[in-house]
This record gives structure tokens, sequence and C-alpha cells, in this order.
């Protein structure tokens, strides 16, 4: 479930500021003033000092712009020289998270703490249990020694007074392979050899110190340029903006696009080709079968759990179909995907058929920036509607589902697909836990024929560059 926080609403207010400056040509002139608007002298600050606020809105924006604070090399560099950079680049920047070391609070390490609730009970099983004898009575309460300590979480679990808690480092917490980690001078780091781009230290991260490069301006530098691009709405549009498909239809009309598809559409795709390839493997003797639409699982996969990488389908991504139908019908358009992964960047990046990717942040941040509101926007012309087991594809267990359909379907025609007893399992929400169970499914350990992996918890409704509940408000010029 996603919580709206200010972290969220920071990111997207400065986000509305530069697509409202590029719209203006003013994108160079005002990209020096932003971290001064946002952050006003006299109007209070979040973190020690107001220049260390601005400090913060200024790698904010070049996030914005699609540069990382990894890239820079002089700290006197104005911003508007990041934003001439971001202005004149052919192709957006081939890196999609950074971290923003200023904005990291150098947590501290994982542990145990003992809490002012602490009764110093005469049971005192925090100590009687602690297997390392890291707890002690003094001064009548629990104390816990730091260098003795392992972690293991005893004297919290037995405490009757639940005093003792967990304090985690978020966003290594969130990670489920290991990727981020506290470097020598106790920042977070990514080690992008291990990183599979599932957003989640993005959205654990309390301070907001894990960004995503965006490219929202080599996007509307396309449209500005009068080339024809195709807005991808992914099935997990649903519910984010009013109005449905028609009025983002006739939103992204405005805007210049030459044309929306719905992505529900290469669903249709990816639920046929999966059934059918399904159908072959266990035919040919297989014993297991995984999906392959989330990116994020299939590069944990690559990088991580190479012996299920056999077991992985084959069939391409809702998304790499639609792009392919849009490509068939007219090779000079260009193709922005438009949905709330992070994780689509990377396959975007790897595929031919995908030239841009606009996250549902993006695109909230642009109706608003505009000024459009979709309640007052005419509808436009959609294709053919897609059954609703494709709109499914959105949510966990949605692919699982349109599989089971589809084999049912064929089952009327195709012999091995009715002899075929499906046993479909899932795994909704990659964590160190569920990293474990996988290889334990690599190794027929567990029982299923087809599994189907989702790196979010609720499915693609529920990824890290959604809307969720915070509210926009239009930009407003610093006089």
């Amino acid at each position: 479930m996603r919580i709206p926080n200010e972290t969220d609403r920071l990111r997207r207010v400065v986000m509305i500021k530069v697509i409202d400056a590029f719209f203006k040509g003013e994108l160079e002139s005002r990209a020096d003033h932003m971290p001064f608007e946002l952050r006003p002298r006299g109007k209070g600050c979040s973190r020690c000092c107001v220049f260390k606020d601005r400090a913060v809105v200024k790698y904010r924006v070049m996030a914005a712009l699609g540069i990382g604070a990894e890239d820079e090399t002089d700290e006197a560099t104005p911003l508007r020289h990041y934003a001439a950079a971001a202005l004149g680049r052919q192709t957006p920047e081939p890196k999609f998270l950074s971290v923003l070391d200023i904005a990291c609070d150098s947590c501290v390490k994982t542990r145990y703490l003992v809490t002012e609730a602490c009764r110093g009970c005469l049971a005192r099983p925090c100590s009687l249990n602690c297997p390392r004898s890291a707890v002690h009575i003094e001064h009548g309460r629990a104390t816990i020694d730091y260098a003795a300590c392992v972690s293991c979480g005893k004297c919290q679990q037995v405490c009757p007074f639940s005093a003792i808690i967990r304090t985690p480092i978020p966003c290594e917490e969130a990670c489920p392979v290991g990727a981020i980690s506290r470097g020598v001078d106790g920042k977070q780091i990514v080690d992008f050899d291990k990183c599979v781009h599932c957003g989640k230290c993005m959205r654990a991260c309390p301070f907001g110190a894990v960004v995503e490069r965006s490219q929202i301006i080599d996007i509307l530098k396309a449209v500005r340029d009068g080339k024809k691009l195709v807005a991808m709405l992914a099935p997990a549009v649903a519910g984010q903006f009013p109005g449905g498909m028609e009025r983002l239809t006739g939103a992204f009309a405005q805007l210049g696009f030459a044309g929306t598809v719905d992505v529900a559409a290469g669903a249709v795709t990816t639920t046929e080709h999966e059934a059918r390839e399904l159908v072959e493997r266990l035919g040919e003797g297989e014993r297991l079968m995984t999906s392959s639409c989330c990116p994020a699982y299939v590069e944990t996969v690559a990088k991580h759990i190479p012996e299920l990488l056999p077991f992985v389908s084959d069939t391409l991504s809702p998304m790499r179909y639609a792009a392919q139908a849009v490509k068939a019908a007219d090779p000079d358009a260009l193709t922005v995907f438009v949905g709330p992964c992070l994780a689509k960047r990377k396959e975007a990046a790897d595929s031919p058929d995908v030239d841009f990717v606009m996250t549902f942040e993006e695109l909230g941040a642009l109706l608003v920036a505009k000024g459009m509101d979709l309640d007052g926007i005419t509808p436009g012309a959609t294709g053919p509607e897609a059954p609703a087991y494709a709109k499914g594809f959105a949510n966990a267990g949605g692919v699982a589902a349109a599989v089971k359909l589809e084999l049912e379907r064929l089952a009327a025609s195709d012999p091995a697909a009715a002899a075929l007893k499906l046993d479909a399992r899932q795994v909704a929400g990659l964590t160190a836990k569920s990293v474990k169970l996988l290889k334990l499914y690599a190794k027929g350990k567990l029982p299923g024929n087809f599994l189907e992996v989702m790196a979010c918890e609720e499915g693609c409704v529920g990824g890290p560059c959604g809307i969720g509940e915070v509210k926009l408000s239009p930009p407003k010029r610093a006089d």
C-alpha cells in the first residue's frame, strides 16, 4: 500500500516546475532560481538549515532533468548548465537511479533499541533469553551491549512491554537483492551490478535520497520538434487518473502526441503466447515455467538466481508487443510507455521498439504544469476495448488468471492443452525472503508448474512511480 508523504510531494512539485519552465521556454533562465523558490528564506526548513534544503532541491532538479548527482564533477556548476545539457542531448541517459548523498541521513546500522517503555521488570526475559548475554540491567533498565549483540531479535520477542524496538535502514531493508548499502562515509550507494531497478529503495527512503532520472525533457523535446509520439498506456492506469482511457487519449492529443494505445492489447498477445509456450514446455517434460512480464523479476533471475533462468518464459511483455504493433503500423513513430514502473526504463533501454518511458508521476506533473483538468478534456477515440483479463495483468495474480482462461480456450481444439493440469502459484512482491523462495522453485522443492512473479506486492498497480494520493498544485512563478 502506498502511503502519501512529503518526499513524494516535493519530488512532484520539482517535476511540475521543470515542465512548466520547459513549456514557457524558460528552463535555462529559471533553473538556478528553483531551489530558492521552493525553499525561500524565512519559511522554515526540513533539514538543519535552509541552505542544505536548497542544496538537496538542486539535485532533485538535476534528477528531473535526467542528470544524476553522481555526474557532478564541480559543485559550482549552476543548474542552468545542466538544463542546457538536458535540452541539448540526443538520447536519454542510460542510467535510471541516482542517490543524493547530501539528502542521505547516513542512517545508523540496523539494531535493537531499548525505549523508555522498559520497566526493569523482575522477570527480565530479555536478559535471560539473549544467546550472547548482550542484554544487561543497569539502573533499573535494560541496556544492550552492541559489541556482543547479533541482532537476533530475541529480546524484542520476549519483552512483555514491547519496550524494545528494531531500528532498520529503510532502503537496505526494502532492497530484495542487497544492492544498496552504506559506503565508507556512511552514505548509501547502489551497486548497479546487483540492482534490479525494482524501485523499492526509492519508495522506502524517508529522506527521498534515492531518486529516478527522468526522461520527461527528452519526451517533451521530441513533441516540440514535431516527431510522431505514441503513448502506450499500461493497464495499471485504471484508478490513477479520472476519466479512463478516453480522457487520457484526449489529453495526449492536446499535448501533441500522434496517438494513444492501450497496452492491454499487448497483454492479449502475451497471454496467447505464454499459454502456448506453457503447453509446449510441459509437453516436452519440463516441470515449471515462470512468467516474464515483470522486468525487475527477470533481472533478478539473471543477476541473482541464474539457476531459475531456464524456467523463465520467452514470451515478451505486453509493453513489447504493444510497441511492436505501433512500429509495424508506422515505422517512424516513437513509442512512449506510460506506467508506474521504474524497471520498465531498463526494459525499454534494452528494446529496439520502446523509445521512452513516462511514469504516472511524470504524467501527473505534466497535466498539472499544463493546467489540464481531465474532467474537462474532450474524450478521444480509442481502439477496441481489451478484455477484462488483459487489463487484470496489472494486478497480482492477473497473469496467472489470464493464462488459465487461455488454456481453457485452447483445450477445445488442442489435446495437449486439454490434458494439461495447471498448478499455478504466485510470488507477489520481491523481498529477500521471496528471493530465497524462488531459489527453492529452481531446485524443484516447491509445488506448481506455472509461477507468476511480480516485483511489487499488489502487482503493477503498486509500482514505485504511481500517483498515490498526494495532491498537487499548479506551479507559481516567484516574483
